[in-house]
């Protein structure tokens, strides 16, 4: 391993945290980081940089030897993911390609090899999805026309109800609207498919809604990411397999204590995309006594090490436990000042980085209005408080719209079954978010407590129907423009 979490200019804080865990020894998918140079030089030539092809190359023949595979071979296949990773966390505005490797020859040979069919082409099926959309530029709605049409045929209500010729089925029609709207035949070439992956987290860094949050966070242009490179691993594989989130504080209020969300048999983006409602750490705890006690331990390893609350994604494959990224978790301004406070209690931190890792804007956000909750009220429907705060607006369910009526002066609630990072120019107009899926460590969670948004997630008494613009709860139904 070379590198630390102090070369994050180089990095990115995604590669210099990885690299700085494989260095405390945690377990960590090997892998290889290409850097915010190479980044830099891309967006300014329009080119890969002369000779980062072959450097490519040389890694991932070590990856090669380091775990007895080979990247493009069915017979004993790697496969990896392609990840962002600038030097200032920005959740969700940059691109992500899992999976990368896959090909129908793989799959069939995965399918073998492991005995479980529907795993190999529910992991093929992922890797077209996401190359579609971030190589592709399909957009996400072409794909949802697609997948309406297989679920009726097959008549299930969800993608993981498919069984294997539905999975096969959804991936051809994927496929078909890339070749569509591209205009070409869909490649089946797994060398190409990691370039261009990488190719397309490079331009991801001056996409619109990086762009915008960028301004708002104040982080310079420049700057580029990096591109982590990591071998596989399979949190949809068996029942015992997951991925997950975690906070070794309460992000939201700052309480010590583990706190989390955990999706058995799912991968990569599954929990952030708020697309399915999680388990808790603690109820992963009692179904996973051995994986979570491990989990525990490395949480407070790099609280200790970090000195400061950490976010960390991990995914359990068959049982094994995995760190796939770790972070100095984004708070509310509730739990930046009670978690500064407790570090100093524990001697951790001085009075004088305590002051440090507080804002004016932080102070500012504790003066936020919160509810009369001594009168007579009816609430509607409870959420997870993913952010805390009062807001009152008009509930818009389109992102766009939301900032053309917050634009004209109008205070607006955005409302939405999930957020994604497309939502981003609705979430900044809005007063608050609300969303009928989701938890803590969801995209909507996640964005709105950096931003110091208020955002109830998981309202799963709320459905909500994005097309016909509207909400039901009980026997109440909102419109949109009511």
């Amino acid at each position: 391993s070379v590198g630390d979490r102090t070369q994050s200019d180089l990095l990115g804080g995604k590669g210099a945290n990885l690299a700085e865990m494989v260095r405390i020894g945690l377990p960590v998918p090997p892998g290889f980081t290409i850097t915010t140079v190479a980044c830099r030089e891309f967006l300014s030539t329009g080119s890969m940089p002369p000779g980062l092809q072959i450097e490519i190359d040389s890694a991932l023949k070590v990856l090669e030897v380091a775990l007895g595979k080979e990247f493009a071979n069915p017979e004993k296949p790697l496969l990896v993911s392609v990840r962002s990773g600038a030097k200032f966390s920005m959740p969700g505005m940059m691109e992500t390609v899992l999976n990368v490797g896959m090909t129908p020859d793989v799959a069939q040979k995965m399918a073998e090899q492991t005995g479980n069919p529907h795993f190999a082409w529910d992991s093929y099926r992922r890797f077209v999805d996401m190359y579609g959309r971030i190589v592709c530029d399909v957009s996400p709605d072409e794909f949802h026309k697609i997948e309406v049409r297989v679920l009726s045929t097959f008549g299930v209500e969800g993608i993981p109800e498919l069984d294997v010729a539905g999975l096969q089925a959804l991936t051809d029609g994927y496929i078909k609207v890339c070749e569509a709207i591209t205009g070409k035949e869909f490649p089946t070439d797994p060398r190409q498919h990691l370039l261009q992956s990488i190719e397309a987290v490079f331009r991801s860094w001056n996409s619109e809604r990086a762009q915008l949050y960028r301004r708002r966070e104040r982080i310079p242009s420049d700057l580029g990411t990096a591109v982590n490179i990591q071998s596989m691993v399979f949190g949809n594989l068996t029942d015992d397999s997951g991925t997950g989130v975690a906070f070794t504080r309460d992000p939201a209020t700052g309480e010590r204590g583990s706190y989390g969300d955990y999706l058995q048999r799912a991968q990569g983006e599954d929990v952030v995309a708020g697309i399915r409602n999680t388990m808790s750490l603690v109820e992963f705890g009692e179904k996973s006594p051995e994986v979570h006690a491990e989990l525990e331990q490395v949480m407070a390893l790099l609280e200790n090490h970090y000195r400061d609350l950490c976010d960390i994604e991990f995914t359990v494959e068959k049982g094994k436990l995995w760190i796939l990224q770790t972070r100095v978790g984004k708070r509310t301004a509730e739990a930046a000042f009670r978690i500064a406070t407790q570090l100093v209690d524990e001697g951790k931190i001085n009075m004088d980085e305590a002051l440090e890792r507080t804002t004016g804007d932080q102070l500012g956000q504790l003066m936020f209005p919160q509810f009369d909750l001594s009168g007579s009220i009816q609430p509607i429907a409870t959420g997870i408080p993913a952010s805390p705060g009062a807001a009152v607006g008009e509930v818009v369910f389109d992102s766009r719209r939301a900032f053309d009526l917050a634009r004209s002066g109008k205070k607006v609630i955005l409302v939405r079954r999930e957020t994604s990072p497309d939502d981003l120019v609705g979430m900044v107009a809005s007063e608050g978010i609300l969303t009928s899926r989701g938890g803590k460590t969801s995209h909507a969670a996640v964005v709105a407590r950096g931003m110091g948004k208020t955002a109830i997630c998981g309202t799963e008494a709320i459905v909500v129907d994005e097309h016909a613009s509207l909400f039901t709860c009980g026997s109440l139904t909102v419109y949109e423009g009511e």
